[in-house]
């Protein structure tokens, strides 16, 4: 056995699952195709990812959060929803005082290349974990005594690796978990998402808004400020059909600015795009299961949320945590780490969590995109009785900020040294 774990795929969900085992004593080999430089040195894709409170813990107790620079982190402080146009006062606000959390803020925004970048430089440096960069996984496969993986490297013959278990964390369309046999129900919602950066006039307050628009919704996040300019800054995430999409992303920058401004009611003052506009297809995806012999899924392999509820990160991040102390539990115990029985609690217990986020998070998205005169109707009871029930927005802020529904605790022991 080359390692204790085989992981396929080097994003943040199999990056911060090797260095979680490695704290818990186990090895991991991690295979990516990307270069060691991309995977060092990950370029801006546009995406800014919201981090529960239980999520920002997770990564500092595996040194990734201290890896960051300060600029990088940003704080949700309160949040905006808002039914059809912006209007003067938004229809559900959201904040920590719901409820008598007791947290300063609801959460963290951190760009998911700076995610990518100290994940990488902690497990680079982390004895146990190996990285194989540029390597071209051609099999993998489970046999009864062992994981296997096969792969090229630059060019060289083609070699195996063997484990007592292998992980596939490959994203949402994981070639890893296709070829272990384990299928997945996607639900394409015929959208592209279109993300970038922007520079404003006024200051955001840290308050996030998700204005739903019908035919076309946008999200506007709040960031640092611009270390270099002290100019605030956004990022901005429009929902649009696949013609739309490519109308907007045709506009000359300062043409797409001002649509932006003009759907957010010029609330911002005048808007600048900040780098490129970056696109990606909105398909959400929940694999028919977690584990099997010899075999686990983590990240977006398992589940690919919709980013409307911010929860598919934090989701990936609770699955590395439970994954990772359900293999110390087998290996305290002197199981087989591959052994389905040993691997049933981590399936078992990431089903609960996610099962009823990802089908809340579509339902969410099919009613806040129906412009037909009931759905309406109900959009706006829902976030009038979210007003006037303090126990249904202290629910809903405990999901925000992760206090409630994740059952997650410090079960992983404090980074050594």
């Amino acid at each position: 056995m080359h390692s204790d774990v085989l992981i396929v795929g080097a994003g943040p969900a199999g990056l911060s699952l090797s260095i979680a085992l490695a704290q818990a004593g186990l090895t991991s080999t991690v295979l990516d195709q990307q270069s060691e430089a991309a995977l060092a040195a990950p370029a801006p894709d546009g995406r800014e990812i919201a981090l529960t409170h239980p999520s920002a813990a997770l990564l500092q107790r595996l040194g990734t959060w201290q890896a960051l620079a300060a600029h990088e982190i940003g704080k949700l402080h309160d949040a905006q929803v808002h039914d059809g146009p912006v209007g003067p006062q938004a229809r559900m606000h959201l904040d920590t005082h719901a409820g008598g959390s007791g947290l300063e803020h609801l959460g963290w925004i951190v760009p998911n290349h700076a995610l990518r970048r100290s994940a990488h430089a902690v497990a680079a440096r982390t004895p146990g974990v190996r990285i194989l960069a540029g390597a071209q996984v051609t099999r993998v496969a489970v046999q009864p005594g062992q994981a296997e993986v096969d792969y090229s490297l630059d060019g060289v013959a083609q070699q195996r690796l063997t484990a007592p278990l292998v992980v596939a964390a490959d994203s949402r369309f994981s070639a890893a978990r296709r070829q272990l046999g384990i299928g997945a129900a996607m639900t394409d919602f015929g959208r592209t998402v279109i993300v970038c950066r922007m520079r404003h006039e006024r200051p955001h307050g840290g308050t996030a808004h998700e204005c739903f628009g019908y035919e076309r919704t946008l999200a506007v996040l709040p960031l640092p400020d611009d270390p270099a300019s002290g100019a605030p800054l956004c990022s901005i995430v429009v929902t649009a059909g696949s013609a739309d999409a490519a109308t907007l992303l045709a506009l000359a920058p300062e043409d797409f600015a001002v649509r932006v401004a003009e759907q957010f009611q010029h609330r911002l003052g005048a808007m600048q795009l900040v780098g490129e506009r970056h696109a990606y297809p909105l398909v959400a995806v929940y694999a028919q299961r977690f584990t099997g012999p010899r075999c686990a899924l983590v990240g977006d392999a398992a589940v690919g949320m919709h980013p409307v509820t911010a929860h598919g990160y934090n989701l990936g991040l609770a699955g590395v945590e439970r994954l990772a102390h359900a293999l110390a539990e087998a290996r305290a115990q002197g199981r087989d780490i591959g052994d389905a029985a040993a691997l049933a609690p981590y399936a078992r217990a990431h089903h609960r969590h996610a099962w009823p986020i990802y089908q809340g998070t579509n339902a969410i998205v099919r009613l806040y995109t129906d412009a037909r005169p009931l759905p309406r109707l109900v959009r706006q009871l829902v976030l009038a009785g979210a007003n006037r029930l303090p126990p249904l927005k202290a629910a809903i802020v405990g999901q925000l900020t992760g206090r409630h529904g994740t059952g997650l605790g410090a079960v992983l022991p404090a980074p050594r040294g």
